[in-house]
């Protein structure tokens, strides 16, 4: 996991670090004595972040809403010797809560109990890239389609990030010049099964979603720069150049959305 540790006090700062190596030895963690530096180097999403409430400058009741405002989904668990500062901990929605001196056992159970569950997004199976033009990665190499509809029928899903739609939703964006007859939904029917098909070759099975007759997908599988965009991750917002699924018309949308919302993250 990636996780951070901030206490104005080095031995704490030490005791955390020693806790950490031995439960998550392959985990990526960073220490601070100081909360302005943490703000300097908010790089990349946060899973847990232990935080001193009582600290010099800023305390860590403060640091944890800046940090959250930036990452949603970070797992704050404060660090303090007070009683005190629990409904302020409580009112940000803290996954724990953690009394001085802390032992190996109560991080452990801390970690246990995230509120926010943590995920490796780098070692879900299909990598698809939004920006730009749409494409689809499995492995590291590119997802050859049987048919370019089943391309398009699968950044349409893409797009509606896991919400379920019917098949004249499908037809109707896109083939929206045809009517969603049998004959429209016999074909969409094929475009479904060759996805279904293409990536089940490639080891990846359960990619569509399908029920009642309504198709989406499951999104757990995919490491898509939208998404990752949408989480506040800096890699996917300095990679976003203000294109979005360029060759399809359906995802017009979308861009306005996320041109909306870049503007309004940069404007003054």
């Amino acid at each position: 996991m990636y996780i951070i540790g901030v206490d104005d006090r080095r031995p704490i700062v030490t005791m955390l670090k020693r806790i950490l190596e031995k439960i998550d030895p392959e985990g990526e963690h960073r220490f601070y004595t100081d909360p302005f530096r943490v703000l300097e180097e908010l790089d990349k999403p946060i899973e847990v972040a232990f935080l001193d409430v009582e600290m010099p400058g800023m305390d860590g009741i403060e640091l944890a809403k800046r940090i959250v405002k930036r990452y949603p989904l970070c797992n704050i668990i404060f660090l303090t010797g007070y009683t005190e500062y629990m409904p302020s901990a409580f009112e940000l929605y803290a996954s724990d809560y953690v009394l001085k001196p802390f032992s190996q056992k109560k991080i452990e159970e801390s970690l246990q109990h995230l509120r926010h569950k943590t995920q490796d997004l780098s070692r879900r199976p299909v990598r698809v890239q939004c920006f730009g033009c749409f494409e689809v990665f499995v492995n590291g190499e590119p997802v050859k389609f049987k048919r370019q509809k089943s391309k398009e029928l699968l950044a349409y899903i893409v797009d509606r990030r896991g919400a379920l739609c019917s098949m004249d939703m499908l037809i109707g964006n896109l083939d929206p010049d045809h009517p969603a007859d049998d004959a429209a939904k016999s074909k969409m029917r094929v475009y479904l099964g060759d996805l279904c098909d293409t990536f089940a070759k490639l080891g990846v099975k359960d990619l569509v979603v399908k029920s009642g007759g309504t198709f989406g997908i499951h999104t757990d599988l995919l490491d898509c720069d939208y998404y990752r965009y949408l989480d506040g991750d800096p890699y996917a917002i300095s990679h976003y150049m203000g294109e979005y699924m360029s060759q399809y018309s359906f995802a017009e949308e979308t861009r306005a959305f996320l041109e909306m919302k870049f503007y309004q993250e940069h404007s003054i």
